[in-house]
């Protein structure tokens, strides 16, 4: 496995990683309909618009096979709602699941710190649905959940806890998979 940064020609397999977790992960989670009506079409458009919109302090990693395919993905900033403390954010975090439990998401979690400790970001946070399995990973790599919301999606009522780090460089300091900076 190979982490590295994404470029706009990534986006059609980023859109099919990011649908396809969310129906294996979200499942029984969020409702079938929403999750049926997901599209590879509208996920292109949405990260056409992230590519198009994004500033120097936004970033997107991919992670590849051994065979050149798109397994995993993250991305990432400044933090997207003011929070006092916790100044920069993993917007999302997505692998394949047949690629999960490998120290893959481990190693992705480890760039992405990285790639916020570069542009002047000493702390962090995830949003996740608080169903969501990942909530273990988070915790196991050094988040505490710090704050929840509630969100709506597909007409279901849920909730999202954030994962913080007060201090990232122990997390970025993490191994894993072979990357090109």
């Amino acid at each position: 496995m190979r982490i590295r940064e994404a470029t706009p020609d990534d986006i059609p397999g980023i859109a099919r990683v990011h649908v396809d977790t969310w129906r294996t992960t979200y499942r029984g989670i969020v409702p079938d309909a929403h999750l049926d009506g997901l599209s590879y079409e509208r996920s292109e458009n949405i990260w056409r618009r992230f590519f198009a919109e994004r500033d120097a302090r936004t970033f997107a990693l991919v992670v590849e096979d051994d065979a050149g395919r798109i397994v995993g993905f993250a991305n990432g900033g400044p933090e997207r709602e003011g929070d006092p403390v916790y100044r920069g954010e993993v917007g999302g975090i997505y692998l394949l699941a047949e690629c999960q439990r490998r120290g893959v998401g481990r190693a992705l979690m480890a760039e992405a710190a990285r790639r916020l400790l570069a542009h002047g970001f000493e702390t962090l946070l995830v949003w996740v649905l608080a169903q969501n399995p990942a909530c273990g990973f988070y915790a196991t790599l050094g988040g505490q959940p710090i704050k929840e919301k509630p969100i709506t999606i597909g007409g279901a009522e849920l909730i999202a806890v954030a994962y913080g780090w007060n201090v990232i460089r122990p997390l970025a300091a993490l191994g894993g998979a072979s990357h090109e900076a």
